[in-house]
Order: structure tokens, then sequence, then C-alpha cells
């Protein structure tokens, strides 16, 4: 886990000998990784990526071997901390992206769709493939719903199909999709690009908006948009508006210059 001078935070699954398939190791360390940045005043975007030849291949085979020999206890402790860490990702007040190559299997589907924005490289293949396995996508199910629809996400968990990018942005389990053509290597630095230029344009908004659009964002769903509905977003700008950085905002936008919360060049 690194934090640069503008402030923006990588975190890198860091197994690729078993394509960052996570196990209880893994998840207490997302877990505390994504604690101590969404503490950090100093961190304003925080980027999710696996090292070697892959995102996430999801959960390890061994750990899930001793998850089917251990007690019902252990097992829902267990799946309490994997829901917990998802959870925690999800509800991170700082801008999360997922930089998604090669594989993303299972729970690794999962923590993509935890991240606010996913970008993957045109190669990327994503499979909801639990039910290989005899189990279910229980605890990413919910994201997986959420981000592509009911039937569609029953359609993946049903059939653990393997996807290619293209599918996966047609059906929402990304948001961008990015290649050079060239070369694999190519393919990478292209991702790099695009996760660079998504990171700029989150660095150039209100940290404390971002947090906002986040809470309230959380708080509302597809649906009509009844009485409740309206006066909690009318209580929320009208709170803040009044911020300090609201009229740093306006400030500086009447005044033709970058906000105070945007790097310099020379950060």
């Amino acid at each position: 886990m690194t934090t640069d001078a503008r402030g923006v935070a990588h975190v890198q699954m860091n197994r690729p000998d078993v394509f960052n398939a996570f196990n209880e190791a893994m998840i207490g360390e997302l877990d505390a990784a994504f604690a101590a940045l969404a503490d950090d005043a100093a961190v304003r975007v925080i980027v999710l990526s696996g090292a070697g030849r892959a995102f996430s291949a999801g959960a390890d085979i061994q750990w899930m071997k001793r998850a089917s020999e251990a007690t019902q206890a252990w097992n829902l402790d267990d799946a309490r901390r994997f829901a917990g860490m998802l959870d925690r990702i999800a509800r991170c007040p700082k801008p999360t992206v997922a930089r998604v190559h090669g594989l993303a299997l299972g729970g690794g589907v999962g923590l993509t769709l935890a991240c606010d924005v996913a970008i993957a490289s045109s190669s990327a293949k994503f499979a909801v493939s639990e039910a290989r396995l005899g189990i279910l996508p229980s605890v990413i199910g919910p994201y997986v719903i959420n981000a592509v629809g009911p039937r569609q996400a029953r359609r993946l968990a049903l059939t653990a199909s393997r996807i290619d990018a293209r599918e996966a942005l047609q059906l929402g389990l990304v948001q961008q999709v990015v290649s050079d053509g060239a070369s694999p290597e190519a393919d990478l630095a292209a991702l790099d690009q695009a996760v660079a230029h998504t990171v700029d344009e989150l660095l150039a908004s209100g940290p404390q908006a971002q947090a906002e659009i986040k809470a309230l964002f959380a708080q509302l769903s597809a649906g009509p948009v009844t009485e409740s509905v309206r006066e909690l977003t009318a209580q929320t700008i009208a709170r803040v508006r009044m911020s300090d950085e609201a009229r740093e905002g306006f400030a500086a936008f009447l005044g033709k210059r970058p906000a105070g919360w945007v790097p310099s060049s020379e950060s």
C-alpha cells in the first residue's frame, strides 16, 4: 500500500502465484488497509489492483477446503469477515477505482463491484464462478444484483459462465474497457493511462462533496421519488451549500482558478 503526494493511494493484492486468490489473511489485510485509508485525511482516491497476471481469482481453494471441514460457527465468522471487508470498501468515503486485468472470478467480481469505478483491460475475463465448486455467490450476490439486475445476476451465477470484458461492460460489471491492441504490455499501459485519467478527474472534485455523494447515494434506490426522499435530498444540499468547501468551490469558479483541493502540477 502506497500513497503519493497528491493523496492517491494504491492498494495492490500481492499473491501473484495464486492469481491473487484471497484467504483469511488477505481479507484481513484488505479490511485493515481500507479502514486506515478511510480515516487518513491526506488520502483522496484509492486504486485497487492485483499483482502479476490477474486482478483476483476469488477465493483461495485451500481456504475453501478448510471451510468445508470446519464448523458452522467458524464458517459464519469467516463469512462475516468477508462480508465486512466488501462493505468496508463499498462504504469507504473516498472514491475507489478497481484496475482489472487478467481474471476476476467469484470474489474477484465482488471486489470489482464494491469499488465506485471499475476499469478493465480488453483481455480481462469475468465469472461468478462459485457454483462450479458446489457453493454459491452469497456474500457478493447483492453487489452483482445491484450492478446487472436480478435476471442477469441469476444467469451469471447459475451458469458460472466466463465472459469477456466487452460483455462485462455491456452488463455493467465494469464501466470502461480499454485496449491498445498492439500487445498485452501495451494493453496494460493503456489500462494504467485510463486509470490515471479517472484519478485526475476524481481529484478535480471536492473531497467532502464526494464523501457526501457516497453517503447520500447509499440511501437512495431506483424508484419513486417520495416525499421522504425529496426531504432527504433537500436537507442534504441545504447543509452542504453552507460548507467551507462549497464556498471555496464557488469562489474558485467565479475567480476562474483551480479550487484549493486540486493538486498543483508540481505534486
